[in-house]
């Protein structure tokens, strides 16, 4: 029996402390490093660790709470990033900074489980609302959290990351108190893994394109504040403004408008249009002459993202036993955890040889994700909200 809308309320406010938390380190890192002698290439191996880390343990985490339920897996890995980032916070040299990023990385593995809770506590006509508040989260958070870390940074840079480590010992508490455990499928644990999730076809398919996507979008959020600094001369301060900007764009979509737009077009179509819209808006970023004129493509891959990723997460939920729930979630996690390790370095190497370089790459991968998207082989819930009949991997 599927939980009511508390269940998700819960969840999300969980999960955007937990990313605000995230969020307040994200601007205050490379300054940090830079503190203990570290250099851009040293900064891009600290970031690759943390994604590394992501990639080897989302679909740990999600296997485990198929067998040991969802509530139990967060507070756990809650409480190892609040022990992850006071080893950060406290950290007096560059090899406990690693220490610190990798501990995060590995704990910070658990947005799979938190979307397999979406999975067990949703309807297939509500599931991609529900991603699309897990959505929502990533935005609050990238809006709040480098705000604060801005602010406290004044006071030195261990200081918002000490005042992360406090708030993510507050969510541990909270989401002890108030998150409810969601209802175990039948058969739970009884296998899974990365193996089992991708002998499913659709699963394969979907998780192909969730990573091409990632290594897509990654090529703007690796080298974008280079390119405001170098084509119009932003500081971090102005750049932060247009990503909030991008970001409460998304959120709207997310958090609002996305069930609406799933029951009257359904995730394959909305997949399909969201990754045209970031394509050629890819095209276009490199080519602006004007802040006024990059708006506009700004705003194009924004509406992009906010369509087509709840999509593909509400597609990927349904693919599979309820059992693999877990193990399906944390693969698919993890195809686009694989996609920022690669990301950044692929991105910096273009970018050195031409600024255009990293965008027309995001054009090509965006492209080919519209491509995969026409043949997914799967009943959206726009269809499902007609048909009952539970949907099944082809």
């Amino acid at each position: 029996m599927k939980q009511g809308p508390s269940s998700l309320l819960i969840l999300f406010s969980v999960v955007v402390l937990d990313l605000i938390g995230f969020g307040i380190v994200v601007p205050i890192l490379p300054f940090y490093a830079e503190k203990y002698g570290a250099n851009a290439t040293v900064l891009g191996f600290l970031l690759m660790s943390y994604a590394a880390m992501q990639f080897l343990f989302s679909p740990l985490w999600g296997r485990l709470s198929d067998r040991i339920g969802r509530k139990k897996v967060l507070l756990l890995t809650m409480a190892g990033s609040v022990f992850g980032l006071l080893v950060l916070g406290l950290a007096d040299s560059l090899v406990l900074l690693f220490a610190g990023r990798i501990l995060s990385g590995i704990f910070g593995a658990n947005i799979s489980v938190a979307s397999a809770y979406v999975t067990d506590v949703t309807t297939a006509e509500n599931r991609a609302k529900g991603m699309g508040m897990i959505g929502a989260a990533f935005g609050i958070g990238f809006i709040l959290g480098p705000a604060l870390g801005g602010a406290l940074s004044v006071y030195g840079y261990h200081v918002p990351i000490l005042t992360a480590a406090g708030l993510c010992a507050v969510n541990v508490v909270y989401a002890l108190f108030r998150l409810g455990e969601s209802e175990s499928p039948r058969g739970a644990g009884r296998s899974g893994g990365m193996r089992s999730a991708l002998s499913i076809p659709l699963v394969q398919r979907l998780c192909a394109i969730n990573f091409l996507f990632t290594l897509g979008v990654n090529q703007l959020e690796s080298i974008f504040a280079f390119f405001m600094a170098d084509r119009f001369r932003y500081d971090a301060q102005h750049v932060a403004y247009i990503l909030a900007l991008m970001a409460l764009i998304m959120v709207a979509i997310q958090g609002g408008l996305i069930k609406r737009l799933v029951m009257r077009f359904g995730e394959k179509r909305l997949l399909t249009v969201g990754s045209l819209c970031l394509a050629a808006a890819f095209v276009l970023i490199p080519e602006s002459p004007s802040i006024a004129l990059l708006l506009i493509p700004l705003a194009v891959s924004s509406v992009g993202r906010g369509i087509s990723q709840p999509s593909l997460m509400s597609l990927v939920s349904r693919g599979g036993d309820e059992s693999l729930h877990g193990s399906v979630m944390g693969t698919f996690q993890a195809s686009a955890s694989l996609a920022r390790v690669a990301g950044p370095v692929l991105a910096g190497l273009l970018y050195d040889r031409n600024p255009a370089f990293p965008f027309f790459l995001a054009c090509g991968l965006l492209g080919a994700v519209f491509l995969l998207s026409l043949n997914i082989p799967v009943r959206d819930a726009k269809q499902s909200s007609r048909e009952p009949q539970p949907v099944e991997a082809i």
